[in-house]
């Protein structure tokens, strides 16, 4: 009994599992069945959508998606998934080559807005944007009282009123009258509670490093760029516009350039501008700087003057000093000539030390020397101080130009690469140093009285509007040449130099390049020498 009946047990209980088995089964497919019914049903609801859309819209979503990896058919075992129909409906390959090339640059193009702008701006940036104008650039200017009556004459100079934005920060009040031409005068805050332990240095430098600080707490409105200097500092305005212009305003910009003494940089820093050749940042680096340099400033009380406490927060800030050649420091004595002739290829920005170097012009005071090379910054600013290197095959001779200021002529055959170092004409900053003190490279002026140069400078230019040219006269300076001895013909016959050049105010949205120059046939006096300067022609080379 027991083993008949446990048989039958067992023969119920497996009847059931069977049962229970195919039940779930058929469950399971029905489910599956199901699935496969509503993901086909949304893919034939998709195309009912996309009709609704306009034809712009359906061909970017098809570039879109025919170049996206990630809408691509994934490589499975079910070959049945593989040959699903897309969201939206791909073209075939061969019809679409031209399309496809065009939707790779586009996402090319995307990608690359995506990264961060550094220096330049990319080609969509640049067409969005608009040009930096001089509304745009404030100007704050760190004065003294105790100087302002000298000082103010430089700022005349080279501030437009009702063009020019900006304010002077003194230290207490001075005389001044409303019909001067000058920027408004603020008094800086109180900085008593600031810590000041340099032996060497002065309070001031507290004072003056909140500059920037308190012009933009000002609120002035449209402003992009604040720039710095102190009031011995003379600006180029359309060169500080054409250089702000490279620059993405609505990025980080700590903008200058280092001094000129080598031991200076590296007593101070080389990744600090200076702040006399004056230094620009752009706006919200400034609305940063507002919020924490009061607490930046405490933490270095050690520090010497106020350009290092800017880059000390800059440092805390994380931004690098973005360099520009044409801000100048000048930690030089003496004479410019050396630096002036043989500038490099950038936008002349900044003048500084005016009270330290000889005038610019010989027999000139310092600030009609200044006036005076106005009369070519008015003419053709971008092409201030520019180089340009030729020579007089038939005398010999090699020619420096620096336009709007100083032509130099040379007996015998000077490389470019010599003639675009600066001659040592002045004195390092610290005058026991010798020339390796320099932070870049000088050549030694000539000893032998065959190799001095003969200098012209220029004392008129006007516009002409006939060959809309600027005419540069230039006239030989009155200190006798020395004696020499070489058989060749001296420049000594020349006493004038006439130079024609067409204003080029587009010259720095272009690649660099040092301008050419070109010995034109005498025409009436065997005394002038005529020399065409200009953008150079196509495999032009300055060679002999």
């Amino acid at each position: 009994m027991y083993s008949s009946s446990h048989q039958r047990m067992l023969h119920t209980g497996s009847k059931s599992i069977i049962t229970w088995l195919i039940l779930i089964t058929i469950v399971l497919y029905t489910l599956y069945s199901s699935n496969i019914i509503l993901f086909n049903n949304d893919q034939q609801d998709c195309p009912t959508i996309t009709t609704n859309l306009n034809e712009a819209t359906q061909e970017n979503l098809r570039v879109s998606t025919y170049n996206n990896t990630s809408s691509k058919t994934i490589a499975t075992d079910d070959e049945s998934v593989e040959k699903k129909k897309p969201l939206v409906e791909k073209r075939p390959r061969e019809d679409n080559d031209d399309d496809e090339e065009e939707g790779e640059e586009k996402n090319k193009e995307e990608e690359e807005n995506k990264s961060p702008v550094v220096v330049r701006l990319t080609p969509k940036q640049m067409s969005e944007r608009q040009d930096t104008e001089l509304k745009h650039v404030v100007f704050g200017i760190a004065g003294s009282s105790n100087l302002w009556h000298i000082r103010k004459e430089y700022i005349k100079i080279w501030w437009r009123p009702k063009e020019t934005r900006g304010v002077v920060w003194l230290d207490k009040k001075v005389r001044s009258q409303s019909n001067e031409g000058l920027p408004d005068i603020y008094i800086s805050g109180d900085t008593s509670k600031f810590r000041y332990t340099n032996r060497q240095g002065q309070r001031s430098a507290l004072r003056i490093s909140r500059v920037v600080t308190e012009t933009f707490k000002l609120g002035m409105k449209d402003v992009r760029w604040f720039v710095m200097g102190d009031d011995d500092t003379m600006f180029m305005v359309d060169n500080v516009v054409r250089i702000l212009s490279k620059y993405d305003h609505r990025h980080f910009y700590y903008i200058g350039s280092s001094s000129e003494s080598h031991v200076q940089n590296i007593h101070f820093s080389y990744a600090m501008a200076y702040g006399g050749g004056g230094f620009a940042i752009s706006y919200p680096l400034a609305q940063e700087l507002a919020k924490m340099q009061d607490r930046c400033i405490q933490r270095y009380p050690a520090l010497y003057g106020s350009d290092d406490r800017i880059q000390a927060c800059m440092a805390e800030l994380g931004v690098p000093l973005t360099r520009e050649p044409g801000f100048h420091q000048y930690d030089v004595y003496g004479d410019l000539l050396g630096l002036l002739g043989a500038h490099p290829v950038s936008p002349l920005v900044s003048l500084h030390h005016l009270d330290v170097v000889q005038p610019i012009f010989p027999r000139m005071t310092r600030v009609r020397a200044l006036r005076h090379l106005m009369e070519s910054v008015n003419q053709d600013s971008g092409s201030i101080m520019q180089q340009s290197i030729c020579y007089d095959k038939q005398n010999f001779w090699s020619i420096s130009v620096s336009w709007g200021y100083v032509v130099q002529i040379l007996r015998g055959v000077l490389s470019p690469r010599e003639l675009e170092m600066p001659s040592r004409t002045f004195l390092n900053w610290y005058k026991r140093a010798d020339y390796t003190a320099y932070a870049f490279n000088t050549r030694p002026v000539a000893k032998h009285p065959c190799q001095k140069p003969f200098v012209y400078y220029m004392t008129n230019t006007h516009y002409d509007s006939t060959t809309k040219q600027v005419v540069g006269v230039y006239s030989r300076d009155k200190s006798k040449s020395p004696f020499c001895r070489w058989r060749m013909n001296s420049p000594d016959k020349i006493t004038s130099v006439v130079v024609t050049k067409k204003p080029d105010p587009l010259r720095w949205k272009k690649s660099p390049r040092r301008d050419c120059c070109r010995i034109l046939s005498s025409r009436k006096s065997t005394n002038t020498l005529y020399i065409w300067v200009g953008n150079c022609q196509e495999s032009e080379v300055t060679e002999l």
